[in-house]
């Protein structure tokens, strides 16, 4: 059987595939800690859940318009108000099955073949093969721990040329954590101003932010970036909803109609009982979101703290997100549980197998150099994890 090359050529998603594995190895009763988890620990609070049971009790379960109910529109548009200074009407807001597939359409209405997305290094892994889905090819731009994981100017400037139509920006980042300032933005700006190129501002973990860091949302920085911004966001990460696949995107008219025609012959709709239910999550109270980044922030600084006091271990302090992702390849080419770490594949599989310890490598990442811990897991059990990654590290042998 035929399966076409464009489908062939997107990769499994790491997370997912090691996260089961972990999962599969807690049934059959071995004591794992997994670190792998991309979404919160807490609950979906009982006010936003009522609703969604009122709206499935009432009957709430036929198709809603395309670009989801005019009154989720209208919710999202007085939250960027409220939240970031913006002015959208409804008609330049669509909500989709997720925030992954408004990133996806948002790619599929501006690549054509050939086309290139410029994407910094690390990034969510899951971009590339949405790039790769539309035909498109990415082009990366390398960072590192010393740079605190955020690209420069010149570095966009090199970078684009004129097959370039995008920019993924993600800030806070998924996996490195990284929150770029206001005046950096502003930077990125400059130069995207003097182009063609549309940003896609993946603003998922905007409320959760640490430290001295403050999110500033990228078409929020000038008035005329607006018309060249797909801003995407849900209500996944801030109030504890992963599983019901609410997103949107908001943008220029032209990009959004364009988005919403493929949403048409693809999902047809969000699903229609959970909407009302979203526009209570973000317009109503919202004391939950800063007890969950709270508890957040106290794991964030104990796990930053045990990583950087480990052997070959070198962590940048994540202002966002739920991630750490430490360096660890200064124990490349030793022996750990009997096994030469060749990368961080290599350092993944032996923590699991050998420290029943899940870790997501960073080479599907974009970074083999790093491997990526969430922290959005209780306190115990991050405590117990890292005791294991240290009593594995420290057995590292040349």
């Amino acid at each position: 059987m035929k399966i076409s090359k464009r489908i062939v050529n997107i990769s499994e998603s790491m997370t997912l595939a090691l996260t089961a594995k972990a999962r599969q190895m807690k049934k059959n009763g071995i004591d794992v800690v997994g670190f792998g988890a991309g979404e919160p620990d807490f609950d979906t609070p009982e006010y936003i859940k009522n609703v969604a049971i009122e709206d499935i009790q009432k009957g709430v379960t036929k198709y809603t318009d395309t670009s989801g109910t005019l009154e989720l529109r209208e919710a999202v548009c007085k939250k960027l108000k409220r939240d970031n200074d913006l002015d959208y009407t409804p008609r330049q807001i669509i909500i989709s099955p997720g925030a992954k597939f408004s990133l996806y359409i948002a790619i599929l209405a501006l690549c054509d073949d050939g086309d290139e997305v410029i994407i910094p290094s690390p990034y969510w892994l899951t971009y590339p093969e949405q790039v790769k889905a539309s035909g498109g090819a990415s082009v990366f731009i390398e960072t590192s721990v010393d740079s605190e994981f955020k690209i420069t100017p010149n570095q966009l400037k090199k970078a684009i040329s004129p097959r370039t139509v995008a920019l993924i920006l993600n800030s806070p980042s998924n996996p490195t954590g990284a929150v770029y300032t206001r005046k950096e933005l502003e930077d990125i700006a400059d130069v995207i101003l003097a182009t063609n190129v549309v940003v896609i501002s993946d603003e998922i973990y905007e409320s959760l932010v640490y430290d001295d860091a403050e999110f500033a949302s990228f078409p929020s920085l000038r008035p005329e970036l607006k018309d060249r911004t797909v801003l995407v966001n849900g209500v996944s990460k801030t109030y504890s909803m992963t599983g019901w696949r609410i997103g949107y995107a908001a943008g220029p008219s032209e990009i959004i109609d364009a988005m919403s025609r493929l949403q048409s012959h693809s999902t047809s709709n969000p699903t229609s009982f959970v909407q009302r239910a979203c526009a209570v999550a973000m317009l109503g109270d919202q004391s939950f979101v800063e007890e969950m980044r709270q508890a957040f922030d106290k794991r964030r600084r104990y796990m930053v703290e045990r990583l950087n006091s480990f052997p070959w271990v070198k962590c940048a302090v994540p202002k966002g997100a739920f991630y750490a992702f430490p360096d660890v390849s200064g124990c490349y080419g030793k022996k750990l549980g009997g096994r030469i770490i060749k990368g961080s594949m290599d350092m993944a599989e032996v923590l699991l197998d050998e420290f029943k310890t899940g870790v997501i490598p960073g080479l599907p990442f974009g970074d083999d150099r790093c491997i990526r811990l969430s922290y959005a897991m209780s306190m115990e059990e991050i405590e117990k994890g890292l005791d294991r990654i240290e009593k594995a590290l420290e057995s590292v042998r040349d």
